[in-house]
């Protein structure tokens, strides 16, 4: 089966049976309680400095486009911090597992996600990645040619303009941050319905004083293109890390989860300026592979783990060709593009 890297894992199909290499990366799950602190002053420092600059530059009467020139460098932060965010639902930001609730709904607030429907949703996708009969709770949305091409012309139209790349990242964005996390989702505890609730009454009240001192227009002109551009950043990053030439997808028969972690996601090689804002989450293997290491530990897991390493890196070049692959091909097993799917189903007539 074609995948990330073939299969260097040496994983079996066994669920249960793991590689030799595994039991050596839990040693890197260990939070460093400096190390975070250290990464959020790096942070949350010059966010807020971003925003004031922001704030500055409109109160100074400056063009329009230096606040959003500013805006690009504060989404960044924003990211690191939804990373640090996303740590916090794994509990492995912080050794305590209060003190990692109590930040993740800090960061939730000001990323605009609230944190324990995100949590809930992203555990599901970690432990269906790559399986195609558990698909749809905290992934994209994903059909195989077979289920695309019999399905009903509303749902091939909605699918298409779904899977167009100025609406997945221009209005998605949009509609993921500022519209759906507003609600509470189907399947929800009433703690993570509450923690829904809690998250849009302090973004209101944020929102409201916002109102009562620079104003309600100001307020907008900085904090809209800022989650809208992070938002567009984040679900680059995750699309890109589960959606790329060469991914692995199974019915859940032949599902591994070891497999899945290295072959169903990508190791996202950026440069290291982009490395740094996005927390090393471009070790996405590595971070499938063990959930529970912290993003400052991931680059050196991978560095010290001899398998790790032979996953093939996904570039940023190579990236490029990830918004051009819509449906998953059980035949070839491999993503295609909406072109190829008149020649399939000419293959599959003729087979018929």
């Amino acid at each position: 089966m074609p995948g990330n890297s073939g299969a260097p894992s040496g994983a079996p199909r066994d669920q249960g049976t793991k590689p030799a290499w595994y039991q050596d990366t839990q040693k890197y799950e260990q939070p460093d309680l400096c190390k975070a602190i250290g990464q959020l002053l790096n942070t949350l420092v010059p966010y807020v400095l971003m925003l004031y600059l922001m704030y500055h530059a409109i109160q100074s009467g400056y063009s329009y486009w230096v606040t959003l020139a500013l805006a690009v460098p504060a989404a960044g932060f924003l990211g690191r911090i939804l990373i640090f965010f996303h740590d916090c639902a794994h509990s492995s930001f912080l050794a305590s597992r209060k003190a990692n609730n109590i930040l993740g709904h800090i960061c939730g607030i000001l990323a605009f996600t609230p944190y324990e429907d995100w949590r809930r949703a992203h555990n599901t996708h970690h432990a269906t990645v790559a399986d195609l009969d558990r698909r749809s709770v905290g992934d994209i949305w994903t059909l195989t040619v077979d289920e695309f091409l019999t399905a009903p012309w509303r749902t091939r139209i909605r699918y298409r303009l779904f899977r167009n790349p100025l609406i997945l990242f221009g209005l998605g964005p949009i509609y993921e941050f500022l519209i759906s996390h507003r609600m509470s989702h189907k399947g929800g505890t009433r703690n993570e319905r509450y923690g829904v609730y809690l998250n849009n009454l302090t973004i209101l009240a944020i929102v409201l004083t916002a109102s009562l001192t620079i104003g309600l227009r100001t307020y907008v002109l900085i904090q809209l293109p800022v989650i809208v551009i992070c938002g567009s950043m984040a679900l680059w990053m995750f699309y890109t890390q589960h959606q790329f030439v060469g991914v692995h997808w199974v019915r859940h028969e032949e599902w591994n989860p070891i497999r899945a972690a290295m072959d169903g996601s990508s190791y996202y090689k950026l440069p290291r300026l982009l490395q740094w804002f996005t927390g090393s989450i471009g070790y996405h293997h590595v971070h499938h592979i063990r959930p529970r290491i912290p993003n400052y530990n991931l680059q050196r897991c991978y560095d010290e783990t001899p398998a790790m390493q032979k996953i093939h890196p996904l570039t940023i070049c190579k990236s490029l060709k990830s918004p051009f692959l819509h449906l998953w091909d059980e035949t070839q097993e491999k993503m295609v593009g909406f072109q190829s799917l008149k020649g399939l189903a000419r293959r599959k007539s003729g087979r018929g």
